[in-house]
């Protein structure tokens, strides 16, 4: 190395290390400080600073009672909110009611000795926990989960549970139950009977019957008296003079849809989808609906998978939202800007956007087309136009038999309850002239009458044929309501697939027909909706839309094709199974693409059974069928049952289950040797139960046993392996 070369090198690191110096400068050449380490609350540990410490929270707003809510539609959470009214109403006790999923458990150990808490939970899917509620139950159930004393004891600590079920499923209200063996395994003490409710029958009237007992425990256990507290309104309304009207609320969801602000669809900031098609299924549409539509969802973000539900959000019919209208004094008021606001945010938030209108919230925000409940009876009554109209609901809100003849059996909705109290001709088209005002304060109707859901439909489609669209199969709801001395028979018209036939009808430029031949509109023509949607957001040019978001679901296909596939799904309930077959003959072109006319020839069989009630009038998808037969080489096997069509040789009806009976031994050797998986979607109480039944059966005789034993076991066996999976409803 030359002379000159060594000194370049050396200036060269003389400059790197001056550099280095300068930027470590603070480091090198600071005194040294001692390292603070943030601050972490000890375990066990409380602090108002801590969102996640309900103990705290309590003591804070001297709150004596904690109602947790395991809900996964709001169900749930609307029954914990009626219970801490009704615990301010009668004892004068203030509430904490916590969403589970927000707090944590380690402290219910602390709770005090005079306070309680309730838990209201509902079973979702099959037997499992509501997404909200997953945590609290994993903390219930780990035996390895302690509480702040060390231990899992729960001594002293007082409960109240009600559970919501529907007893047409097999695991029937087993949270509810779960938390109460959890609880009084640990040592803590039950306050009355455990309380559950059966949505298959009425929810409400079982609720009803064991709220009752159950206060009357809940006043010796904790040493109070009804009559401590007192009527107390939860919201606040007022008529707003002046304000922006494009700040106003006319049906939107959230300030998000309000704005037109760019961000995720789901629950609360639906997508409108343009509605590219739509058809009549059935034959026969005279007599009965069944709609086929497609959303396009393109450039929505929105994605799906086979076997997930589309949620539509309905708005009610016109004339329901007239006649409440009308009943309450405000036809004339209907578009005044009012605000509401909550006096007692921690028990009861506003349920929807405001400010709003008078109108807006009895057509979107409110579910004014439910059956009225009996208990709104009572606090209505207060305010009848007349003695007469006020002994009516008296005896309805305290007569079970007498409101179950009338009003669940007559399927009135509120506003037609307040028409028939007063006297009024219920079959007229309402106005303010034939329909008796009544005053009743409008933050009643908010805090009484439960929030508008959307309705759910099984997606029959797959992605991998429609990325872009998502179809729904709808039968259409209508049949006539049980007669009394009361109430004259009338048709009952469902809120949701009415809502979708009338975007059909207006999409394809079609008119509803009349379903008799009177002329009376309320009664002989299908309700009509403000279809357009608020601002005319759900139409443009000639194109409606509809409301949607996507639930997710865990009702999947084997990612293997080789796996023996037997898909039950009479009526709509072979929505899903379109899906699912049409994603196998996405993956069928592609093997065939890429390996040739002989890919398929080792995937399992794919059994669909299917019923109706004749070949020409209600067979769904009629022609769709052979041609994915067809592209699945013969892979696709359908059994079809038409009972009205063809019969058994004493003259009965021929169901699925039947059909599933001939094919015993190939549905025994496909689940029992193949591995094969079995999927029922449809009915839950009479259908899904009966299929269930003739499986256990089948398996049971092919196992050298019977259905009771170890048939049973089989089918518990494939439950818990997610081989037999259910899509039901009531």
């Amino acid at each position: 190395m030359t002379a000159s070369s060594s000194s370049d090198v050396l200036i060269l690191a003389l400059g790197v290390s001056l550099a280095a110096a300068y930027l470590f400068r603070e480091q090198l050449f600071s005194a040294s400080k001692p390292k603070t380490a943030p601050l972490v609350a000890a375990k066990g540990q409380n602090g108002s600073g801590n969102p996640r410490d309900f103990i705290t929270k309590m003591k804070e707003g001297k709150k004596r009672l904690v109602i947790f809510y395991g809900s996964q539609t709001g169900t749930a959470e609307e029954y914990a909110i009626r219970l801490a009214k009704e615990a301010k109403t009668k004892f004068g006790l203030a509430s904490l009611v916590c969403d589970p999923e927000e707090y944590d458990f380690e402290n219910l150990d602390q709770l005090p000795e005079d306070c309680a808490a309730f838990f209201v939970m509902a079973t979702y899917g099959e037997g499992e926990p509501t997404d909200n509620a997953v945590q609290l139950m994993q903390n219930l159930q780990d035996e390895s989960f302690e509480f702040s004393n060390g231990e899992r004891k729960l001594d002293g600590f007082k409960y109240v549970v009600f559970g919501l079920g529907n007893k047409t499923y097999e695991h029937y209200n087993s949270i509810g139950r779960a938390v109460d063996a959890e609880l009084t395994k640990m040592g803590a003490t039950r306050i009355g009977e455990r309380g559950e409710g059966d949505d298959d029958k009425s929810m409400e009237e079982d609720y009803l019957e064991w709220k009752d007992g159950m206060w009357e425990a809940f006043a010796t256990a904790m040493g109070v008296e009804e009559g401590q507290g007192g009527d107390s309104a939860d919201f606040a309304v007022s008529e707003l003079d002046s304000h922006p009207p494009e700040k106003v609320y006319l049906g939107e969801l959230s300030a998000r849809a309000l704005t037109k602000t760019k961000g995720i669809h789901d629950a609360k900031n639906p997508y409108p989808a343009p509605i590219a098609e739509s058809r009549e299924l059935f034959q026969n549409p005279k007599a009965r609906n069944c709609a086929h539509i497609e959303l396009n969802t393109e450039g929505s973000g929105i994605t799906y998978q086979h076997g997930d539900h589309v949620g539509v959000w309905p708005s009610n019919p016109d004339v329901e939202v007239d006649r409440l209208l009308c009943a309450l004094g405000l036809a004339d008021k209907k578009d005044n800007v009012i605000g509401i606001e909550s006096l007692d945010p921690a028990l009861a938030k506003v349920p929807f956007p405001v400010p709003t209108t008078y109108a807006t919230v009895l057509r979107h925000y409110v579910d004014i087309s439910a059956v009225a409940g009996r208990q709104i009876l009572g606090t209505l009554s207060k305010f009848a136009p007349s003695p007469e109209a006020e002994a009516f609901l008296k005896n309805l809100n305290t007569n079970k038999e007498d409101y179950h003849t009338v009003v669940a059996n007559g399927c009135l909705k509120l506003g037609e309850v307040l028409q028939v109290a007063a006297g009024n001709d219920m079959k007229a088209r309402p106005t303010k002239d034939n329909t008796t005002a009544w005053p009743i304060p409008f933050d009643i109707i908010v805090s009484s009458i439960p929030r508008l859901q959307p309705r759910y439909y099984s997606i029959s489609s797959s992605p991998k044929l429609y990325p872009n669209s998502i179809h729904v199969t709808v039968v259409v709801l209508k049949y006539e309501s049980i007669p009394s001395e009361k109430v004259p028979q009338k048709w009952v018209y469902g809120v949701g697939s009415n809502f979708l036939l009338n975007l059909r009808f207006a999409a394809n430029g079609e008119t509803a027909p009349l379903i008799g031949g009177e002329a009376d509109p309320s009664t002989v023509s299908m309700p009509t909706y403000q279809i357009e949607g608020p601002r005319s957001a759900y139409k443009q040019d000639t194109v409606y839309k509809a409301p949607v978001h996507v639930r997710r679901s865990t009702f999947r296909l084997p990612t293997n094709p080789k796996s023996p596939v037997i898909m039950i799904g009479p009526g709509t309930g072979v929505a899903p199974f379109r899906g699912f077959v049409q994603e196998r003959v996405a993956l069928a072109r592609r093997s065939i693409a890429k390996n040739g006319p002989d890919a398929l020839a080792d995937w399992g069989r794919i059994s669909l059974f299917y019923g109706c009630r004749r070949s020409n009038e209600d067979f769904l998808y009629k022609d769709e069928w052979p041609k994915y037969a067809e592209e699945l080489k013969g892979k696709l096997s359908m059994h079809c049952a038409f009972s009205r069509e063809n019969y058994k040789p004493d003259g009965s009806k021929i169901y699925v289950q039947d059909l599933i009976w001939d094919d015993r031994e190939h549905i025994a050797d496909a689940i029992l040797n193949g591995k094969g998986y079995v999927y029922i979607c449809g009915e839950a109480k009479n259908m899904s139960k009966q299929v269930e039944d003739v499986l256990a059966r089948i398996l049971g005789e092919a196992k050298g046993g019977s259905a009771a034993v170890e048939g049973a076991a089989e089918l518990k066996l494939l439950k818990e392996r997610s081989r037999l999976m259910l899509d039901v409803w009531s």
